[in-house]
């Protein structure tokens, strides 16, 4: 079975990480959730993706706010994929968080989504995963299809009422 790991920074990421966690869920893949801090346990953070693809873990995805360093600590412990999660913070409407996130030396890439983007995290997560799980692809396929017919079907009844 697919299995994702997922590690916020602090507690407070829970509701942002919290769409991610249901998507997966939703597409039957596993999900380890932990809290660890690159600066305030990095033991931790060093020991969890180190010994990661030893626990089954295929993806990493790190949500982290402010000095968001939590996505290159952990991509360079480990070979597995890294998607950033940028937590909306105080400062800088989380512009610092993104930014922490992204621009991460060569070498040592994180993929990265929008601040606060859960739900999409979790789908890229999904997306990596599919290359080798094809019930995954295929789950992935039909909830493209399913977005696609919800916006066809909202733009046929905006003609409707567009055009009484």
């Amino acid at each position: 079975m697919a299995k994702v790991g997922i590690v916020m920074g602090s507690i407070s990421d829970l509701d942002v990480v919290t769409p991610a966690v249901d998507i997966l869920k939703d597409f039957g893949v596993e999900v380890e959730v932990r809290v660890m801090s690159a600066h305030r346990t990095p033991n931790e953070a060093h020991d969890f993706a180190q010994n990661a693809i030893d626990n089954g873990i295929e993806v990493l995805i790190s949500a982290a706010g402010k000095a968001a360093h939590l996505g290159g600590v952990l991509a360079s412990f480990t070979t597995l994929p890294v998607i950033g999660l940028p937590i909306k913070s105080s400062t800088m409407d989380g512009m610092d968080s993104l930014l922490s996130t992204v621009q991460m030396p060569a070498g040592v890439p994180v993929a990265t989504v929008a601040i606060n983007g859960g739900l999409n995290a979790g789908l890229l997560a999904v997306q990596i995963l599919a290359i080798k799980y094809p019930e995954l692809a295929k789950k992935l396929a039909d909830y493209k299809a399913d977005m696609a017919k919800k916006v066809i079907e909202a733009d046929k009844k905006l003609q409707e009422k567009l055009n009484k």
